[in-house]
């Protein structure tokens, strides 16, 4: 199956308090950001929390964009999901960095819908018995610890 689509989580750190907790500056950055990476607003919504923090959702025709604010933290958590070829969730992204001013940021690339192989769709599932040796282990040289004690 060929890949449906793109999906950029990034976590932003070190973001100001007060740009973090300002609606009409983080809707004009998502605003800009959908309108330069070539993207289709269908509708914006957000929620302003109290003390502080909002989250702001622009629905898009290739998907959606998200931004959940921590002031507190200054820390913000965003999320690109485009479809098709024409949008560039990459650009948006850079362009909520110039807004934001992060000191630092996680990204994260996710291409959705790509399984590879029919293989790959199965679920993985993994038993550790690295505690049950542990046990054998430890009981192992505590005999051994004492047979040497005289």
């Amino acid at each position: 199956m060929k890949v449906i689509g793109k999906h950029l989580t990034v976590d932003m750190y070190g973001c100001s308090f007060a740009n973090l907790d300002n609606l009409e500056f983080i809707k004009n950055a998502m605003l800009t950001a959908v309108s330069e990476a070539n993207m289709t607003l269908l509708n914006f919504s957000y929620h302003k929390f109290e003390p502080q923090g909002l989250t702001a959702l622009a629905l898009l025709a290739e998907s959606h964009m998200s931004i959940h604010t921590y002031p507190e933290l200054g820390y913000a958590a965003v999320d690109v999901f485009t479809c098709g070829d024409h949008s560039r969730p990459d650009r948006a992204v850079s362009i909520l960095k110039g807004f934001l001013k992060p000191e630092k940021t996680k990204t994260t690339n996710i291409k959705r819908g790509d399984f590879g192989s029919e293989s790959d769709m199965k679920p993985k599932v993994r038993i550790s018995i690295a505690p049950l040796r542990r046990v054998r282990n430890t009981g192992a040289k505590v005999l051994n610890f004492l047979s040497k004690v005289k």
